[in-house]
């Protein structure tokens, strides 16, 4: 299911990760999308977010999110705050508790749909 709105994109992201569904959780994302990741590093294209959101899934997260603001500019471009938490469990630590302000750019499609240019799950913490 892609999105229709920009909100609706975390919607999905947290549905999606929530149930491992890997192939669905990159549809929402642009092939060319940057993703930030923790330590600030940037990874780009949807090789390698799978692979930074394929050690997400192995993890069997429980992700909820909260949307708090869309900003957006015209009609096809929009910018998403949301906060969200996190619970997974990773081999070497046991159980993590995780929680971030992220920010996304999303930008509708010309079938309508909504996909994410731009991810930064740290970018207002």
């Amino acid at each position: 299911m892609p999105a229709r709105t920009p909100e609706e994109c975390d919607h999905l992201f947290g549905e999606y990760i929530n149930s491992g569904d890997l192939d669905r959780l990159l549809k929402l994302y642009d092939p060319a999308c940057s993703l930030v990741q923790r330590d600030g590093n940037v990874v780009t294209g949807h090789a390698a977010i799978r692979e930074v959101f394929g050690r997400l899934v192995a993890m069997q997260p429980k992700f909820s999110s909260k949307v708090v603001k869309v900003v957006k500019a015209g009609d096809n471009l929009a910018m998403v705050y949301s906060d969200w938490t996190m619970s997974a469990h990773r081999p070497s630590e046991g159980q993590i508790e995780v929680a971030g302000k992220a920010i996304e750019v999303t930008r509708r499609q010309s079938d309508g749909t909504w996909l994410v240019i731009l991810d930064d799950p740290f970018g207002r913490t």
